[in-house]
């Protein structure tokens, strides 16, 4: 056979042919990502203005220790791990992170952004040498699944907290009446699209149809299959939307806790 001889010149960093504006997509990740980080170590670091009447910000769901009346045991009462007193935060808040940090979607999206690994397809890197995800600090992106396990949990209890956003203190019995207000609808659309973000993951997909060599077998795990599926098509649409509107609950709750803005009763 005949043999073709070419010579492959390795790009500089950012060296490209491309004539789009490949880099618009990395830049604004970027820019979005940091956002998100920047508002949720601050919200984090706040400890306070996280509840608003029978409101609950997603960043300090469950509360397990606090101040305010949705803290499951009360609050931080022993001299040890003095952060949980500060923020309740502290002791939930990386397992949802966890999850969104190792995910296969977001890994492929800030690799570019923060890394340039690649900056993008087809431009220059600024490495030579491919180290993977063998090695520390990339090895722990392995820890997927086991974040997605504690990720159901939250969506349980996210969806818990958008109805416990349905029930408002009634002055006139002292007790709880059904009602629906702007941040009743704003945790319902917090757990959609966290849910629909969670349940699309590609591991999920793989412990619903790993296995069985022929799903057709087991028609309850095909129908959870296609289901996941569907939802794993549009998996980088339920990642973006639930990264933004995660933060607008947060935001939301804590204006209406400060007084900024008043929470409109609908029904």
């Amino acid at each position: 056979m005949a043999e073709v001889h070419v010579s492959v010149q390795r790009l500089r960093f950012g060296q490209t042919q491309r004539k789009d504006a490949w880099w618009a997509m990395p830049l604004l990740t970027l820019v979005v990502f940091t956002s998100f980080i920047v508002y949720t170590t601050w919200a984090l670091l706040q400890g306070e203005h996280y509840w608003h009447g029978n409101y609950l910000s997603p960043f300090y769901s469950p509360e397990l220790f606090g101040d305010s009346p949705h803290a499951v045991f009360g609050p931080w009462r022993w001299p040890w791990l003095p952060f949980v007193r500060y923020s309740p935060a502290m002791l939930i808040l990386i397992f949802p992170l966890a999850f969104r940090m190792t995910c296969y979607y977001y890994r492929g999206a800030y690799y570019k952004a923060f890394w340039a690994d690649p900056p993008s397809c087809a431009v220059g890197e600024p490495r030579t040498t491919y180290r993977g995800e063998a090695k520390l600090p990339l090895i722990i992106q392995n820890a997927h699944r086991f974040a997605l396990y504690f990720a159901l949990v939250f969506v349980v209890l996210l969806s818990i907290d958008a109805w416990h956003g349905l029930w408002f203190a009634d002055p006139a019995t002292g007790g709880k009446t059904f009602g629906i207000g702007i941040g009743s609808l704003v945790m319902i659309l917090n757990v959609v699209f966290i849910g629909g973000y969670t349940l699309g993951c590609h591991s999920l997909r793989h412990l619903v149809g790993g296995v069985l060599d022929r799903l057709s077998r087991a028609p309850v795990r095909k129908k959870a299959y296609d289901c996941v599926s569907c939802l794993n098509r549009h998996h980088p649409k339920w990642a973006w939307f639930s990264l933004f509107w995660v933060g607008i609950t947060d935001a939301y709750i804590r204006l209406c806790s400060t007084g900024v803005i008043t929470d409109w009763r609908i029904l």
